[in-house]
């Protein structure tokens, strides 16, 4: 035991109850810390599909499957706080070992 020489300072019927209180008071606050500060939890708990909470709108006209969104597109994100964020969709980039046409020793 590394700490041995602490049990001849503190009797173990005394520390052993404090360190496990101790232990049980960090546990609930990190459990209220998570509960009060993420949206997430209350969709978990009420049966809601995670980030049902969090809205989506665009500044055009909704797009459907068939029109996908272009890019230059500009989209609005609701965040679940409240803020709002503009998205621009930009095309992905394409590796030089993908492109068609080209080895892998260029």
């Amino acid at each position: 035991m590394n700490n041995a020489k602490l049990w001849l300072v503190v009797k173990p019927t005394t520390g052993i109850p404090i360190f496990l209180t101790a232990v049980a008071v960090g546990s609930l606050a990190v459990h209220v810390a998570i509960v009060t500060n993420t949206s997430w939890v209350g969709d978990f708990l009420s049966g809601d599909e995670m980030g049902s909470t969090a809205s989506l709108t665009i500044d055009q006209p909704v797009k459907t499957a068939a029109m996908p969104a272009m890019e230059g597109d500009r989209i609005t994100v609701t965040l679940p706080d409240g803020r709002q964020a503009v998205a621009v969709i930009e095309s992905p980039p394409v590796l030089a070992e993908a492109r068609p046409g080209r080895s892998l020793t260029e």
